[in-house]
């Protein structure tokens, strides 16, 4: 596009400050205090038993309550408002804070658990208060389970009728995902480390226990990969969802001004801020106050039509 003759927007007129969009943080901190509980019932059990799979839940609840404290950490940082240094904000601080919990889920939680069961495996000791931490096993399912279940419910109210799987993958709210992709794990490695326990207990040979920590290790790797592509791809500079493009072609053919929009490129900044860059081409001999007055006209509505639309750059021109 021209810099001479482009038009960019905040979608507001100048003189007003761009607030940082508002971002829930309800689903981390319950993810949060769940993990915390879970992660003290846990270290007793493992102490207990002397359970590897059981130690290996351990850290990667102790794992995931430091990852949640990043993903908040990543959420404060991502509402400072827009400076000299970063004209459009800091959305994608949430994004970057996000992969960092998906390269430690895969290091500290996957890594260590794949490390301690192989060393079970090698050096086998037996089990003792196994009740115990089988007790304590089915209270943390419970919780996580409970956790779990309503990060399903956020989830189901921004997906609509998309399939859930293409939902975790279009989505833009990356914490979201996270949170759902640790919980999902969680609950997963705790029915793991609970059955090779038993089988432990009833067969005698305590590997089968290491062979519970190996699988946790594995589920966690393969989560923390999952993560780390939909998130990479966020913090590279991801097109926004399809209806941005429709409300800016929604917005053009409500302006008989407007003959018809070039071109549209959309880059999410960060969960429900966008940038939009279009061409379009204009009708008749519209005189530069005729230009500047429709493109206005055109960017209200726009921000209307779709209010995560933050900033706006807009070329009148007559060919792509």
């Amino acid at each position: 596009m021209s810099d001479s003759v482009a038009q960019p927007s905040a979608v507001r007129p100048a003189s007003v400050a761009i607030a940082p969009a508002h971002h829930p943080t309800g689903h981390i901190v319950q993810s949060l205090v769940v993990n915390m509980v879970i992660a003290l019932s846990k270290l007793v059990g493992a102490v207990l038993s002397g359970s590897g799979a059981m130690l290996a839940e351990t850290l990667h609840s102790c794992a995931d309550c430091g990852n949640q404290a990043l993903l908040l950490l990543g959420v404060k940082r991502a509402t400072k408002p827009p400076d000299a240094a970063h004209p459009l904000g800091y959305g994608a601080a949430l994004y970057f804070w996000s992969f960092m919990v998906a390269l430690l889920l895969f290091v500290g939680g996957g890594m260590f658990s794949l490390y301690e069961g192989v060393h079970k495996l090698q050096h086998p000791e037996p089990l003792h208060d196994t009740k115990i931490a089988m007790a304590i096993l089915m209270f943390s399912i419970v919780l996580e389970g409970w956790s779990c279940r309503n990060n399903i419910i956020d989830l189901n109210k921004g997906r609509g009728t998309m399939p859930f799987v293409q939902y975790l993958r279009q989505t833009k709210d990356s914490d979201l995902i996270v949170v759902f992709g640790e919980n999902a794990a969680a609950v997963l490695g705790l029915i793991i480390a609970a059955v090779f326990m038993q089988i432990a207990v009833v067969t005698g040979d305590p590997r089968y226990d290491a062979v519970g920590s190996l699988g946790i290790g594995l589920v966690l790797i393969g989560v923390a990969l999952f993560l780390a592509v939909e998130v990479k791809s966020l913090l590279m500079g991801e097109r926004a969802g399809t209806e941005v493009e429709r409300a800016v072609h929604q917005a053009a053919a409500d302006d008989p001004k407007i003959a018809q929009v070039l071109r549209v490129i959309t880059v999410q900044k960060g969960p429900n801020e966008v940038l939009v860059a279009c061409k379009l081409q204009l009708v008749g001999d519209l005189d530069t106050a005729g230009v500047v007055q429709t493109i206005n006209a055109f960017e209200t509505r726009l921000h209307a039509l779709c209010p995560e639309v933050r900033w706006s750059f807009v070329e009148p021109d007559d060919k792509e």
